[in-house]
């Protein structure tokens, strides 16, 4: 009895594909397709695309692995340096492609020196060597002048005497300085004057004339230091140069006799005085005891202080003594007083308003003699006062005033 084998329905289970045939049908499709592209002339783009992409493709893949490399590297570089010990635990082939540390890349991170970013550059600052002019702007002085150019006041005057003498009071808004480019002095060169002589003045060396560029001197052709080739008129720059300042403005004037003062103005006493003498205890000659102007600076020729005070507000004698000077000081100072104290000492007070003494007049200490003013050369109100010893010279009156 033959075996009767079951009819599969193809509307159950589908129709079986043969998978060798169904490849090739496929092949055959992607040659058609691509056939009908070169029949419509679209191979070479579609060529060019796929090398782009390709191209692209590869360069990410690269990217990304050297990428992968030294962020590898890196992070054992920071290992090494976070932690110079561990090095001891790589392997060799490791250690090999790291260079190497030095002991100050192998300190921790945070110790070095941080910087702050700056916006501005700041350059060098080139150094003068020529005279310079300066035009007195109002509000100015001889100290805050200086200041400006980096300068002693004392070179101010120095480098000024032939315009201003040597009285710091004596500038003024508009006046034109002459601004040396170093610390020293000014000097006029005078026909028959030798450089052996001039240096000596100035306390410096002929050669310290001679060699600074400012003065445009030749050593070659300078010829005998006695009677040098300089012409008659030149402006030397005498740098470190010191020079004295004369004390003909406020001349020691004594009781014995006053006359000396003479040269100073028409305020000198004739004759000579006995009087009081004073105890050494000296006070405040104003009520406001504080400065309104230039303090004590022998440096630039101002051996005194200037005190505060409105036109009219009183002065007082800081001790007891006897007037040798009361009237007009021809060089700067206007109405002045001057009291012989005995004992060595004096005092002054200048740039006054009106005078309430004479010559010869003895005084004691707190007596109104005089009001505040701004006579002379006085930039402003106030009380020029001076304190001279035959002993110490002419002192801060702020380290004996009480």
């Amino acid at each position: 009895m033959s075996e009767q084998r079951p009819e599969i329905s193809s509307q159950g289970l589908g129709e079986q594909v043969d998978p060798l045939q169904q490849t090739t049908e496929q092949g055959s499709f992607l040659e058609k397709v691509w056939a009908r592209l070169v029949h419509l002339g679209l191979s070479a783009g579609l060529l060019r695309l796929a090398s782009v992409l390709l191209t692209c493709l590869l360069i990410v893949v690269f990217i990304w692995v050297m990428n992968s490399f030294y962020t590898s590297v890196a992070g054992t570089k920071t290992a090494v340096l976070m932690a110079p010990d561990s090095v001891q635990a790589l392997t060799t082939e490791e250690q090999a492609i790291l260079p190497p540390i030095s002991a100050a890349l192998a300190q921790p991170i945070g110790i070095g020196l941080n910087r702050d970013a700056t916006l501005h550059t700041i350059l060098p600052s080139v150094g003068r060597t020529e005279l310079a002019v300066y035009t007195v702007e109002p509000g100015d002085t001889l100290f805050s002048i200086a200041q400006k150019f980096n300068l002693r006041t004392e070179t101010l005057l120095w480098g000024n005497l032939y315009t201003i003498g040597d009285d710091p009071h004596t500038i003024y808004p508009g006046q034109q300085l002459t601004i040396l480019p170093v610390d020293g002095t000014l000097h006029k060169w005078s026909a028959g004057e030798g450089l052996n002589s001039i240096s000596e003045y100035f306390h410096v060396r002929p050669e310290d004339i001679i060699n600074y560029p400012g003065n445009h001197l030749d050593a070659s052709t300078i010829g005998d230091l006695a009677n040098p080739n300089i012409k008659a008129g030149t402006m030397l720059i005498i740098p470190g140069g010191v020079a004295e300042f004369p004390d003909w403005r406020t001349p020691r004037i004594t009781r014995t006799d006053p006359a000396t003062a003479k040269n100073v103005g028409p305020g000198a006493c004739e004759g000579s005085f006995d009087g009081v003498l004073g105890s050494g205890n000296f006070i405040w000659p104003t009520e406001k005891q504080y400065l309104s102007g230039y303090d004590y600076d022998p440096g630039s020729n101002h051996f005194g202080i200037d005190l505060s005070g409105a036109i009219g507000d009183p002065v007082k004698a800081v001790d007891n003594g006897v007037v040798v000077y009361a009237g007009l000081n021809d060089w700067g100072y206007g109405q002045m007083i001057v009291i012989d104290h005995g004992e060595g000492w004096q005092s002054l007070y200048a740039h006054l308003a009106e005078i309430d003494v004479k010559c010869g007049q003895e005084v004691y200490s707190g007596d109104v003699i005089a009001f505040i003013g701004d006579t002379g050369m006085a930039q402003g109100p106030h009380l020029h006062f001076e304190l001279r010893s035959d002993n110490l010279g002419r002192v801060n009156p702020k380290n004996f005033l009480n």
